[in-house]
Order: structure tokens, then sequence, then C-alpha cells
């Protein structure tokens, strides 16, 4: 049977709308996929792509700017991803870029999401390679979030333990808790402690007063420690020196007379042989022998004391060195 006219109208119109039907979804997508613009390429390599697939956008700063165009996987912890972008926004991206995979919603598909990087940097070109990061996918955070229950779990039991423990009295922190006998006695070392503490602080507070007054010119220090007076007692101690080898002159040569009057020798035979005389000279040396002991020790004692003990130390080094 033929067909009428009409019937191959319609056909016609059909195949007509058809085709521009065909032909005008074919262009929204290829213009979606960056098809049949001006596009450039740019990679990034992941460890891990969190289910990304061919054809999910890829975003700058938000705004959708080409495609991805294919994901080789290198290695087991090595994916890359190929990704068509609009050349126009290419002139914006720099080098320093951060590419990250990110869900598109809540429940949409995976997207490449590339961050603008700080500072200063130069621009892309075609074929490179930007720095990613990968996030942590559902699947980790999962597993972690069940690692982390676990834990909890152990921790609380062992919590309901020891305050299993604390509430029947067992250990130290029960005996502190539930002993009101050991309590108490805590109580009163720490009340003592603190008196102490403060019998400390006096005691080093006193202390701190008698070395200040150390350096004060009413005391033995503070007398010693005045330029004065420590050349004051160096020149007197010189004079002593030189008075006790002046009187060990003055006995050597009494002792030298007495001998020769001993002797015989010279007028002193004549004043030798006059008892009275004699007993008055022998007297006479007796005192000046006990005087020059006496000086003697005296000078030992000064030597020994620690006002003149350095003094005499240092005399002796001099002479030493001499």
């Amino acid at each position: 049977m033929e067909k009428t006219d009409n019937q191959k109208i319609r056909l016609g119109l059909f195949i007509i709308i058809g085709s521009i039907l065909f032909f005008a979804a074919i262009y929204f997508i290829g213009n979606k996929q960056n098809l049949f613009g001006n596009t450039s390429n740019l990679k990034a390599v992941f460890a891990n792509i969190n289910g990304l697939q061919v054809g999910n956008n890829v975003r700058y700063a938000g705004i959708d700017i080409g495609t991805v165009k294919a994901i080789e996987m290198i290695n087991d912890t090595t994916v890359t991803v190929e990704m068509l972008i609009d050349t126009k926004i290419m002139t914006h991206i720099k080098k320093n870029a951060i590419a990250t995979i990110n869900s598109d919603g809540l429940v949409g598909n995976m997207i490449v999401n590339i961050i603008p990087g700080k500072g200063v940097s130069q621009l892309v070109a075609n074929g490179d390679t930007l720095k990613s990061y990968s996030r942590i996918g559902a699947d980790a955070m999962l597993e972690t979030l069940n690692v982390t229950n676990e834990n909890a779990a152990l921790l609380t039991a062992d919590l309901l333990k020891i305050t299993q423990e604390i509430t029947k009295g067992n250990g130290t922190a029960g005996l502190l808790i539930n002993d009101t006998i050991m309590a108490q006695d805590l109580k009163e070392t720490i009340h003592y402690l603190k008196k102490t503490t403060k019998g400390t602080a006096e005691s080093v507070a006193n202390l701190n007063q008698i070395i200040l007054s150390l350096n004060q010119k009413d005391n033995v220090i503070g007398v010693i420690n005045d330029k004065e007076v420590a050349t004051k007692m160096k020149t007197i101690i010189t004079n002593l020196e030189k008075s006790s080898v002046e009187i060990d002159k003055v006995v050597t040569n009494l002792n030298a007379t007495v001998v020769n009057i001993k002797d015989g020798k010279g007028a002193l035979n004549y004043l030798s042989n006059n008892p009275e005389l004699v007993q008055k000279i022998d007297s006479t040396m007796n005192n000046i022998n006990k005087a020059s002991i006496k000086l003697n020790e005296d000078l030992e004692a000064l030597k020994h004391n620690f006002l003149f003990r350095g003094y005499f130390k240092k005399q002796e080094k001099e002479k030493a060195k001499k």
C-alpha cells in the first residue's frame, strides 16, 4: 500500500525534527564536555581518586572550567588524572595551584577542585602537572572512627574498673576518699607543712638582713672592709715585726755582754766581781728574756689570728720569692 502525501510529509518532519534534536543534544553535551571549544591539557597525580570518573567536572575557585579527559593508573599508589581546561581560564591558573578531589554536594559526583596558590608564581602551560592533595575518604574516616570507638570502649571499661576499686576503698585514691582518719592525717600534715614553710621564709629573711648588716661599719666585718683601717693594721703589724727584730738584736748583744762578763774580759770583769751588781744584771736579763719570750708568743698568736693570718701568709710568700 502506497503512502499518502500527508504521511510522507509527517515522516519527513519527524526525521527533520529528530535530526535537529539529535544534533542539538550532541552540541550541548559536547559544549558541556568542552569537546568543541579551545581547550588545553593539565595533569595531576593522586594516590587515591575516590571514585572520580572520566567526564566529571573540573572547577577552579568554584567555577566549572573543564572536565576529566582520562584517568591512568601508574602503580598501586599513583594515579594520573588528565583534564581538559578552557584555554581562557589558563591565564588565571598559576603553577603553585593545588588540585584536590571533592564531592559535588553531599551525594553528588566527584569533581577535581583546583585551589589557587598563594604568593607570586608563573602561569601554567599546556601539559603542566599541578601539585595535588589527597583528602581523607569516607572509608578511611569510618575506619578511623571505628578504631576510635574501640579505644573509647576499652578506656571506658578501664575507667569503670578504677572507679569501682575507688568506691570499694582499694588503692591510694580509695583510701584518700573513704578513709577519714587518713584524710585527717593528711590535712594535719599539710597544716604543719605550711607552718614549716612560713618559718623557713622568716629564717631566710633574717639571714638576708644579717648578710646586709655585714657591710655596715659598726661590726668587725665592716671594719675589716674599711681600707683605712686595713692600712693602719698593716702599719701596726709592720712596726711590730721591726720591733721584734730590734729586740732580738738587743737580747743578742746583752747575751754577748753577759758572756764577756762571765769570761772576765775587759773592764767589766771588775763589775762582775760585785755580787749585788751581778744579781741585778741577772735579774734584768731574766726580765728581758721573759719579755722577749712573751713578745714572741704574742707575735705567734697574731699569726694564727684570723684577722692577721692573711697578712702573715702574704709576708711569707714574699720572703719565699726573695
